[in-house]
C-alpha cells in the first residue's frame, strides 16, 4: 500500500518576505491602473501592509514579464478592424472627452478620458 504523499511544488514566490497574493495584487494594480509605486505604497499601508515602493518595483520588474507570458493567451484576441469613438461624458461631476478604441465586433480594445477636445488629446490617445 503506497503512502498518501503530497509533492511540494516549489512556488514562483518562495523566499519571499510577502504572500504571493499581495505580490499578485501589487503587480495586477500597476500593470492594469495607472497608478505609481508610491500610491501602490499607500494603498498597502491603509491596509495595515508596509512595503516599500522599491519592493514593489522590483516585483514588477521580476513578475511581470512572467505574468504577461501567462495571462496573454487568455486574453480575447481582437481582429484588425477598428475605429475610434469619441464622446462628451460626466465623470465624477465632471465633463470629460472619452475616445474609445472598438474593433468591428463593438468590443473595446482601449479607452482615454480628457479634460480637453484638441489634437494633443488625440494623439496620446
Amino acid at each position: 500500500m503506497k503512502a498518501n504523499r503530497t509533492i511540494d511544488t516549489p512556488t514562483v514566490f518562495k523566499w519571499r518576505n510577502f504572500q504571493g497574493e499581495i505580490i499578485v495584487l501589487c503587480l495586477r494594480w500597476y500593470l492594469r491602473y495607472s497608478l505609481s509605486y508610491r500610491d501602490l505604497e499607500e494603498m498597502m499601508a491603509e491596509r495595515g501592509l508596509k512595503v516599500d515602493h522599491s519592493t514593489i518595483a522590483r516585483w514588477v520588474l521580476a513578475y511581470a514579464p512572467e505574468t504577461e507570458k501567462r495571462v496573454k493567451p487568455q486574453l480575447k484576441p481582437t481582429n484588425d478592424s477598428w475605429k475610434v469613438d469619441e464622446t462628451y461624458i460626466k465623470v465624477k461631476g465632471e465633463w470629460l472627452y472619452q475616445y474609445r478604441a472598438v474593433d468591428s465586433d463593438g468590443q473595446t480594445i482601449e479607452f482615454f478620458f480628457s479634460a480637453k477636445r484638441d489634437a494633443v488629446a488625440a494623439q496620446g490617445f
